[in-house]
């Protein structure tokens, strides 16, 4: 898909606001040779992502993710730390629905060791303009269990509105998990600017 092509290239120079750390992260497609060291880092990372997300702890998992996030209903993106050049978060952009309705569903975590440090805002509000720019969509939609606080928090400052909550609405580590539903749309707030 021509649309996914041009993303190929890693985003640099992007505005820094929001950011704690000196420099800010490189944000590039998820592909198949990134699976290794994903893996690592989600292994890494299980105690800290326990309860919340469950991401692939395998190589072969993680090149099965790459492959299906590869367009055109599903794109996946890594952050890296610009300065170790590690893996240091991931956010998709999953189940597009094109026609009338122009939606997605946005998925992110970070790897133990590069919270806190302003990444993932940065990185989503640079995808969520992506999202409005390059892919077209209207709305965007995070489900996000109620108490990630931190995760809501972030949506929160950037421009998402809580439209509602869904009960056993996800099957993480064997549970099913209650959920608030939080959007924004393409004339709403959010992001690096509001359009």
């Amino acid at each position: 898909m021509q649309q996914f092509a041009a993303t190929r290239r890693r985003f640099r120079g992007l505005p820094r606001s929001g950011l704690t750390a000196h420099v800010a992260p490189e944000l590039s497609p998820f592909c198949e040779h990134d699976a290794t060291e994903f893996a690592l880092a989600a292994s890494k990372s299980k105690s800290f992502h326990h309860g919340w997300v469950y991401p692939p702890t395998t190589t072969s998992e993680a090149e099965e993710l790459a492959r299906r996030r590869q367009g055109p209903a599903d794109f996946g993106y890594l952050i890296r730390d610009q300065e170790s050049g590690k893996a240091a978060g991931y956010i998709e952009i999953t189940n597009i629905v094109r026609g009338p309705l122009q939606s997605g569903y946005l998925g992110y975590y970070m790897f133990e060791g590069y919270e806190r440090r302003g990444y993932m805002k940065w990185a989503l509000g640079v995808i969520i303009q992506r999202a409005w720019k390059e892919l077209k969509l209207h709305r965007l939609e995070a489900n996000i269990q109620p108490g990630n606080t931190a995760s809501i928090e972030l949506v929160r400052a950037l421009g998402f509105l809580k439209e509602g909550y869904s009960p056993e609405y996800l099957k993480l580590g064997g549970r099913w998990r209650d959920h608030e539903r939080w959007a924004i749309q393409r004339d709403g707030q959010g992001g690096l600017s509001s359009r």
